[in-house]
């Protein structure tokens, strides 16, 4: 196996999506226009089953990645994902997570807890039932993903990381209701500025809430202040209630670009490894995994593609840099 050393020290953190199908709409993808009742997703041959997802993981960790993260899409529509996190649980030293929008029943918190899971991150972009079903374009409940997160909490995962985007217009209201909700129940809820993730979400650059704009709607009514990361390379920048009662995180890829800690990649549930959450193309590893390499030889080519890695898209979207007219959805991709 090649030396950990090849890429290890700045690659720690693998997210992998384990299906491109989702059970309601968000934000950033699936508007109703494009993806459809008759939309063609991935035809099963091409989506990398449970055991390759589980191999090629093992390959990563032993080139340094330690953090792993399921999603999506939805990934608990992915049959069997308790067994892949199985896997990943058993590996050394490895903090296993999933982001859910906690639209499924809770009785499966159990079955990913028992199966080793290690923290959860649930997607909630409103208390308000209105909006959050305008969102979701569904019809899904507020109380729904509520009484997921309330299992989530009785099941051991607190505090839970909760996932705001916030666009302007939409849903910049909940801003203060979301913090005041969350910080009561000791969770950590994370405020996302709007991004043009994929292609089929509309992104303007004028619906953008700044991260500045939601620290100062914060702070506002509850004092924070700023918390060094708790790791290398974290994208949410950390604040703190200066009352001791919790914290929020904003990740700021739009106003306040981190491309240069970036040490996250990301492998599609069709074998395609991305090194950008906001690239235009993949590197099809699958191909190779099932031409039948060998560990080592899978090793060369991942090190082979993140040592090309030169991606500062959050850095040169307000240039006149030439940057990619289409890129990976989000539903394809995960977060």
């Amino acid at each position: 196996m090649m030396n950990k050393d090849a890429l290890g020290r700045q690659l720690r953190d693998l997210r992998i999506s384990v299906t491109d199908r989702c059970n309601f709409r968000c934000i950033y993808c699936m508007p109703r226009e494009v993806f459809d009742s008759n939309h063609q997703f991935l035809p099963k041959q091409k989506v990398l089953s449970l055991e390759e997802i589980a191999r090629l993981a093992g390959v990563f960790h032993q080139l340094g990645v330690r953090k792993f993260r399921l999603t999506g899409g939805e990934p608990l529509l992915r049959r069997n994902i308790d067994y892949l996190i199985r896997e990943l649980a058993s590996l050394p030293d490895v903090d296993v997570a999933l982001t859910t929008n906690g639209s499924l029943p809770p009785s499966r918190i159990e079955q990913l807890r028992d199966a080793g899971l290690s923290r959860m991150t649930v997607s909630l972009d409103s208390l308000d039932d209105a909006v959050f079903k305008a969102i979701n374009d569904v019809g899904q409940s507020v109380a729904r993903v509520l009484e997921w997160i309330a299992a989530a909490e009785q099941a051991g995962y607190k505090p839970l990381k909760i996932n705001m985007v916030v666009k302007k217009g939409l849903n910049e209201d909940s801003i203060l209701p979301m913090a005041r909700y969350f910080r009561e129940r000791g969770h950590i809820l994370r405020f996302i500025e709007f991004m043009d993730v994929g292609t089929t979400n509309g992104w303007r650059l004028d619906e953008v809430v700044p991260a500045a704009r939601i620290l100062e709607i914060i702070n506002s009514e509850m004092s924070v202040e700023a918390i060094p990361p708790s790791y290398p390379g974290e994208v949410a920048r950390r604040y703190r209630y200066q009352d001791g009662s919790g914290e929020i995180g904003i990740i700021a890829s739009v106003t306040q670009p981190f491309c240069g800690g970036c040490v996250r990649a990301r492998l599609s549930a069709d074998g395609s490894l991305y090194t950008c959450l906001f690239s235009d193309s993949g590197h099809n590893i699958r191909d190779v995994l099932r031409a039948g390499a060998t560990d080592d030889e899978l090793a060369r080519s991942i090190s082979a593609v993140w040592q090309r890695r030169d991606d500062r898209y959050s850095e040169l979207r307000t240039s006149h840099t030439t940057l990619p007219s289409r890129k990976v959805e989000m539903s394809y991709i995960g977060g």
